[in-house]
């Protein structure tokens, strides 16, 4: 079946195309008909650039019914990618190659030229279009700016010249280059083109401070700013029916304080109200979980979304010295030791090393990563400084716990049942991994899942597209996890002054 045209480039089939020299074979028509006006009015054109499809490999399906291109320079790169000793890039190219070779199996040269269909890039409607640019024969031309392909930054130049030459085809037509790299953009500006992007398909935020901090506080008196409620009794506590339309940005396990005494936890969400169960201020701050007890009321609503049993995942986020990984430890060799709950404490961090590989030099996985988990020796010396030997009782808790130190890499493919995870350091994480490591909890686990956004060591990951902020977005509204930004930094006086003013 012939294709239907949408007005993109395609390869002329004249026989005087096909005998003449390979250059003059790539250079493509600019026919014009009714599809071509309707795709320049109506279809917008994206060329995506190689670190996009990395960072992305489904990223063909995000830009919904457009037109996206390409370029042969970016299949090039790909492939030499895909066989690198980079595990976490050559499998993420290996997976944007399966991705582009399922959309375009079946279509023909002149098909591929066109634009083929894009199945899963809308719902319903009109399909977005896959095109493959044969950028590798380009020549120059006049009246079109052209980036030298012969520099060190060839292939750069040459994806960078698809989007010029695209533009001036189509001068009509909304012509973008989507690139993760910001001196290409700043190049790609700086050679005449108006439209460069970002991808920012993974971003689920305009402004990292409007990221989720599990509470909120509501300016006077909570009671006077609500027009209906009802109450109830369920399983001995009294809950509190309010319209959501009173509430619209609350979620589950959300913790919700006014100016006065009024202290509520968010029970559950329904479409049409919200449940609030009332808590005390007094209770909150007087937990205590193996010697600890919280510093402040934001340590305090943490633990007490660590020690509710509904809440499978719980997300700690704040500055360093919050007591983040502290609260977190506490808690699990209470639940392990004291109330027998779990059967083992799992501890992973994200640091470059880990994230690729550990090594093949002798030692086993724990002693390989015991410099990068120091902190948390640290912290069981805090917890523990106070005995009578304090050495001796860190050894006796390691292994009554069954503290396991794992790499992040090692995770793939095990199944945690019965288990405390921790997971420190997260914010350096992308929301691929992440979700690698959310996947292998089991039965009758919990994990907690810590980061601080203000020291992301990713080149390649931003507040804005770290793992860590995409997973608040996407569970704070998941019954089963709790969310909770701890602010106050309680390490000493001398870490808040640096937090604040360095």
């Amino acid at each position: 079946m012939t294709p239907p045209d949408d007005g993109f480039t395609k390869l002329s089939q004249s026989r005087a195309s096909r005998t003449s020299s390979p250059r003059q074979a790539c250079t493509l028509s600019t026919e014009s008909d009714s599809n071509i006006e309707r795709s320049n009015s109506i279809m917008k054109t994206y060329v995506l650039d190689t670190n996009v499809l990395l960072h992305d490999p489904m990223a063909l399906t995000a830009f919904n019914e457009h037109h996206v291109v390409v370029p042969m320079t970016v299949l090039e790169e790909l492939d030499a990618i895909k066989d690198r000793r980079d595990k976490a890039v050559s499998r993420e190219a290996r997976i944007a190659i399966q991705a582009i070779d399922r959309v375009v199996a079946d279509a023909s040269p002149a098909a591929l030229q066109a634009g083929v269909e894009i199945e899963g890039s809308v719902l319903k409607g009109e399909c977005g279009r896959l095109s493959i640019y044969p950028d590798q024969c380009l020549e120059h031309s006049g009246d079109v700016p052209y980036l030298n392909d012969t520099e060190a930054k060839a292939n750069d130049n040459r994806i960078i010249n698809v989007a010029l030459r695209l533009k001036a085809q189509f001068p009509d037509r909304f012509v973008a280059l989507v690139t993760k790299d910001i001196n290409m953009r700043i190049k790609a500006k700086g050679s005449g083109l108006d439209r460069v992007e970002d991808y920012r398909k993974d971003r689920v935020l305009d402004d990292i401070d409007l990221l989720a901090r599990g509470h909120c506080h509501v300016p006077g008196d909570f009671w006077a700013g609500i027009s209906g409620v009802e109450t109830l009794r369920e399983h001995g506590h009294t809950l509190h029916r309010v319209e959501r339309s009173e509430l619209p940005d609350c979620y589950p396990n959300m913790y919700l304080h006014d100016d006065g005494d009024f202290f509520a936890h968010v029970d559950r969400i329904h479409d049409s109200h919200a449940l609030l169960r009332l808590v005390s201020r007094e209770a909150l701050l007087n937990q205590h979980y193996w010697g600890l007890e919280p510093r402040n009321i934001e340590q305090a609503m943490a633990l007490a979304l660590l020690a509710n049993d509904e809440v499978d995942m719980t997300v700690l986020t704040g500055p360093a010295g919050s007591g983040k990984t502290l609260m977190a430890l506490a808690y699990g060799l209470h639940a392990i030791l004291e109330e027998k709950r779990y059967s083992k404490l799992i501890v992973a961090r994200s640091t470059p090393p880990i994230a690729e590989d550990i090594g093949f030099l002798p030692g086993t996985e724990e002693e390989k990563m015991a410099p990068w988990l120091a902190a948390f020796d640290d912290n069981l010396e805090i917890l523990h400084g106070a005995d009578e030997s304090s050495y001796g009782s860190i050894d006796y808790v390691k292994e009554r716990a069954n503290i396991q130190f794992k790499s992040l890499n090692f995770m793939r493919g095990r199944s945690f049942n019965n288990a405390y995870i921790i997971i420190d350091e997260s914010q350096g994480l992308t929301q691929f991994q992440l979700k690698s490591i959310i996947t292998r909890v089991g039965a009758d686990s919990k994990i907690v899942v810590l980061g601080n956004l203000a020291q992301i060591d990713n080149k390649y990951i931003n507040p804005l597209t770290s793992g860590l902020t995409y997973l608040v977005e996407k569970c704070k509204s998941y019954a089963h996890a709790g969310v909770m930004h701890i602010n106050g930094i309680e390490r000493s006086r001398l870490a808040a002054f640096a937090e604040e003013n360095l």
